[in-house]
C-alpha cells in the first residue's frame, strides 16, 4: 500500500535504469469516476521544485499523478536555495520566455495559494553594491539603514515590479500539499530502480524492494542526480555546482527591510572579488549564499555537507555588510550546501526522451530552478496532457538536441 506524506524526499538514484519487457503489462490507466472512461496516469520521479510543479499542474488537469521520492520533499537545492525571482534577468538567453512566463505564474500562484502567508512570497527591491572588508564604513547614501558596513556604489537592479522572492522549501511543500489534498496526487516513499519499456513505450517503473507501478508516462525530474541515472546520462551530461549558504536569525528582524543585495565583495586579504548574495525573508531570517565550486555529486542528497571554509567566508560577509548580522546580533540557524544542476550546453532539458514514448525529463535549470519551476511544470503538463505545450515553446529544450549532436537517430 502506498505511503502518503506531505514531506518526503529527493531524486531516486540507480545505475539500473531501463528494462525492455517482452511480455505485455497490465493496463495502468485509471478509471474516471465520473464517466468511467480511462484517463492518463503519470509517475513523477523527484520531489524537488521541478517535479512538484509538474505533479501540481498535471493533477490540476485531472490526470492521476504518483510522485516518487526517496528522502524529504525539497531536501536538496529546492529547500536550500535563495528563492530569488527575476522577471527579465534571463532576457537574451535561451530561457528568456520561460523565465518571464514563470515569474508571472509565481505571482498568480501566490494569489491562488495565499503565498504571502504560506510561503513568504513578496516583491523586492534589489541592489547591487560593492563591499570592501578591510575598509571602515557605516553605510551610505542610497543604502537601507541596516546595511551599515563599508558598502558603496549602490545601484538599483530590480524593482518590486521585476524582482520578488519565495521561501523555496515552503513554496515547494505548499504546492505539493495542495496537490495531494485538493487534486489527489499520491506520494510514494521509495527509491526508483528501473524504468521498464515495452515496444518503445514506458510500461512501468520499479522501486527498490520490487514494487512495480504501472504507468505509460514517467517524468524524470532528478536535478543534479540525473547524472547518476544511466538512461539519462547516456544521452546528456548534467553537472553539479556546489553552492553554500547560511541562514541567520537577527535579534532585530524588523530592522531588516526587503532589499535583496548582490555584492561585489573584496576580502581583506586581497585576491579575487567574490559575489555573494543576501536575501532578507519575511519570516525574519536572512539568507546569504555564494562560494560555489564544481564537485562530484554524491549518491545521496543526505551526503551533501558544507565546506567549513566557505561557511566562514559567508559569516564574514554577513558581519561586514551589517552589524545586525554579526555573531553578537544574529543566530546562525543553518550552515548548508546544495548542488545546482547544469547541462553541458547550459540549457535546461525539458521534453520527451527520443525513442521512448511516454518518458519525459526535466532538469538542468542551474541557479534558476525556483524561478522557472512553475512554467516548466505547466508546460510539461500541457505537453503530456494535450500533446503540445502552448504556454511556453519547449522545442529549444528538447533532449533530442543531444541525440542529433552525437549522430543518433
Amino acid at each position: 500500500m502506498a505511503v502518503i506524506a506531505s514531506l518526503l524526499f529527493p531524486p531516486a538514484l540507480s545505475r539500473r535504469t531501463i528494462t525492455i519487457c517482452s511480455t505485455s503489462s497490465k493496463s495502468m490507466a485509471a478509471k474516471n469516476p465520473i464517466d468511467g472512461e480511462t484517463s492518463k496516469r503519470v509517475v513523477v520521479c523527484g520531489g524537488g521544485v521541478i517535479g512538484v510543479c509538474t505533479a501540481y499542474f498535471l493533477s490540476k488537469k485531472g490526470i492521476a499523478v504518483t510522485l516518487v521520492e526517496k528522502s524529504a520533499v525539497a531536501c536538496a537545492a529546492s529547500g536550500k536555495a535563495g528563492g530569488f525571482l527575476a522577471f527579465d534577468w534571463c532576457d537574451g538567453s535561451h530561457v528568456e520566455h520561460l523565465a518571464r512566463a514563470s515569474f508571472n505564474l509565481h505571482r498568480s500562484l501566490a494569489e491562488e495559494l495565499n503565498g504571502v502567508e504560506s510561503y513568504g512570497y513578496r516583491p523586492l527591491t534589489t541592489l547591487s553594491l560593492t563591499v570592501t572588508e578591510s575598509k571602515p564604513g557605516s553605510g551610505g547614501l542610497g543604502l537601507p539603514g541596516w546595511v551599515n558596513g563599508p558598502a558603496k556604489s549602490p545601484t538599483t537592479i530590480g524593482t518590486t515590479q521585476t524582482t520578488a522572492q519565495v521561501h523555496p522549501q515552503l513554496f515547494t511543500r505548499k504546492l505539493l500539499s495542495t496537490a495531494t489534498e485538493k487534486y489527489g496526487v499520491e506520494v510514494v516513499i521509495g527509491k526508483l530502480e528501473e524504468v521498464r519499456v515495452e515496444l518503445g513505450r514506458v510500461n512501468s517503473v520499479v522501486l527498490e524492494g520490487g514494487r512495480v507501478i504501472d504507468t505509460d508516462t514517467v517524468v524524470l525530474a532528478m536535478g543534479p542526480w540525473s547524472s547518476k541515472f544511466e538512461l539519462l546520462s547516456s544521452i546528456f551530461k548534467v553537472y553539479g555546482t556546489k553552492a553554500h549558504s547560511i541562514v541567520l536569525e537577527p535579534k532585530e528582524p524588523n530592522a531588516i527591510t526587503p532589499h535583496a543585495l548582490f555584492l561585489t565583495y573584496r576580502p581583506s586579504h586581497g585576491g579575487e572579488a567574490l559575489d555573494p548574495e543576501v536575501y532578507p525573508r519575511p519570516t525574519g531570517e536572512v539568507y546569504i549564499c555564494g562560494m560555489s565550486s564544481q564537485e562530484e555529486v554524491p549518491d545521496d542528497p543526505d551526503q551533501v555537507i558544507s565546506n567549513p571554509e566557505s561557511i566562514q567566508v559567508l559569516k564574514r560577509v554577513a558581519k561586514t555588510v551589517s552589524s545586525y548580522l554579526d555573531e553578537d546580533n544574529a543566530q546562525v540557524k543553518a550552515e548548508q550546501a546544495c548542488f545546482l544542476p547544469s547541462t553541458e550546453d547550459g540549457v535546461p532539458v525539458i521534453g520527451e526522451i527520443p525513442g521512448i514514448k511516454g518518458c519525459y525529463v526535466a532538469t538542468g535549470h542551474s541557479c534558476w530552478g525556483i524561478l522557472n519551476g512553475p512554467a516548466t511544470g505547466a508546460a510539461l503538463a500541457e505537453l503530456i496532457g494535450d500533446g503540445i505545450a502552448t504556454s511556453v515553446d519547449l522545442s529549444r529544450f528538447s533532449p533530442s538536441r543531444f541525440s542529433k549532436r552525437r549522430g543518433r537517430v
